[in-house]
């Protein structure tokens, strides 16, 4: 944990259970009906987690929907659209054939969401209900996918999954503003299943402590584990994939993600040799000043190229550097387990679906 999150974190302790106990108020409220919390006659997934930062909520978004549209389901990713400047109460980023705004209007996650999925809805809305029966309604979706949903307790899923970081799992396990989760340990009884995201060799151990410890307290969840592959490179230039073997070397490395040390680790366990690596904060907007320092450090390193993240690349233009620059594709794969508890999961959506949406042919 970065130091000054420590003293941040250190300074906060004593107001933690103050919000603690805001927050499990506020979910008694939706679970006794004071609030309310409305359910869609189509299935809906909540993507969430209950810490701070990232958990690579995105890739699983995207490997569900994925899974879900091979499944003959039409899907739609719902997103509060964090970062974009569009304002109404529904924006359709894609409908699944046309893409309509781009990352500074929508979002980095959802712009992203949209280039990488085609054929599959993307909308955002802050009160997500809105989207939720546009997508339903408007766009003939039968399934729906809340992208960062577990704290959006006025939209009810069907099912409820909470990731946690293999680089972070639970933090120091104190509430903000004392640590890193948004609420109690005790709000996990309404998740359905928990993944651990970017689980590799090193991390492994520290990884199967903690999914005993989950069980332990939750021993009717299940705790799947996936992990990050890099299948090619994405160019700024023409927008075409190639193999990491055909990437100029050496690469300055940059990205603007909750975690980005964990990217630069990624880059240095697939051997892709970096001249230099510039962490930015996460949704970091690339100003016309911050892209000359990348340019002017990348120069200085000796570097042939330039390398990011695939979000990041979503908010580039190509003529920003005068280096080529590329984005790292990455797939999840996670455990055959996972695999057949989704498939379980969608023959259960099929007959919710049959009342009214059907998955097509």
């Amino acid at each position: 944990m970065p130091q000054k999150f420590s003293t941040l974190y250190f300074m906060g302790r004593p107001f933690s259970p103050l919000y603690s106990a805001i927050m499990k108020a506020r979910e008694a409220m939706y679970s006794r009906g004071i609030k309310r919390s409305h359910k869609l006659d189509i299935p809906v997934i909540s993507v969430g987690n209950l810490t701070m930062g990232g958990t690579g909520k995105t890739p699983v978004v995207a490997l569900l929907a994925s899974l879900l549209q091979q499944e003959g389901f039409k899907p739609a990713i719902i997103s509060r659209g964090y970062g974009g400047t569009a304002g109404n109460k529904v924006n359709v980023v894609s409908d699944g054939k046309e893409i309509f705004l781009e990352a500074k209007d929508a979002g980095d996650e959802p712009c992203f969401l949209a280039k990488r999925l085609p054929g599959i809805p993307v909308l955002t809305g802050i009160v997500r209900i809105l989207p939720c029966r546009h997508a339903a309604k408007q766009l003939g979706c039968n399934v729906l996918i809340l992208d960062d949903g577990f704290q959006h307790l006025a939209v009810k899923r069907d099912l409820d999954l909470v990731l946690f970081s293999a680089a972070a799992l639970a933090g120091n396990s104190r509430v903000f503003p004392g640590g890193d989760l948004r609420e109690p340990i005790s709000a996990l009884k309404r998740c359905h299943a928990f993944i651990i995201t970017g689980v590799t060799d090193s991390l492994r151990e520290r990884c199967v402590n903690f999914r005993k410890l989950l069980q332990l307290r939750f021993p009717d969840k299940p705790v799947f584990f996936t992990s990050y592959q890099p299948v090619g490179a994405t160019s700024l230039t023409n927008d075409t994939t190639q193999d990491l073997s055909t990437l100029p070397v050496p690469l300055y490395g940059f990205c603007g993600i909750a975690q980005p040390q964990l990217f630069q680790k990624i880059l240095e366990t697939h051997n892709i040799t970096l001249s230099g690596f510039m962490p930015l904060k996460d949704h970091q907007p690339f100003t016309p000043t911050l892209l000359k320092k990348i340019s002017t450090q990348a120069e200085k390193s000796g570097a042939k190229g330039l390398i990011t993240t695939e979000k990041d690349l979503t908010k580039l233009q190509k003529d920003n550097f005068h280096l080529p620059c590329f984005a790292l594709q990455m797939e999840v794969q996670a455990e055959q387990d996972f695999n057949s508890f989704i498939e379980e999961k969608m023959s259960f959506f099929t007959q919710l679906c049959q009342s009214s949406h059907k998955p097509t042919q």
